[in-house]
């Protein structure tokens, strides 16, 4: 846990892969919003809210693939995988997963005899 962290650090703005919980200070649900998107990345964000008009708010406000709320244990193999902006394009697993491997194609049939 690093604290007294300013959005112009670099552990503030880099995408980081290990156990490092930056904590910045905000005043309002806004400055949050704002401090959390302020980065090229969004694979994945996490916040603890119980209340449920903040819950929805907040998730549909930032910009990350996945938005962990009262948990930091998101991934499973039912849920689709992946990020936004620089931290990618598309999702692994679950059946939205496989969707990026597969081609739709529309087949409309008549005057078939049996």
């Amino acid at each position: 846990i690093l604290t007294d962290i300013t959005a112009d650090m670099v552990v503030a703005q880099e995408e980081t892969f290990g156990p490092v919980a930056p904590l910045l200070r905000f005043q309002t649900e806004e400055e949050a919003i704002r401090l959390a998107n302020a980065t090229e990345f969004g694979l994945a964000a996490y916040f603890y809210s119980r209340d449920i008009g903040r819950i929805w708010r907040v998730s549909e406000a930032l910009e990350y693939g996945m938005v962990g709320i009262n948990t930091g244990l998101i991934s499973t193999e039912i849920a689709p995988f992946g990020g936004v902006k620089a931290s990618g394009v598309g999702r692994e697993g679950s059946k939205y997963g496989i969707e990026e491997y597969l081609e739709i194609k529309y087949l409309c049939m008549g005057g078939i005899d049996p």
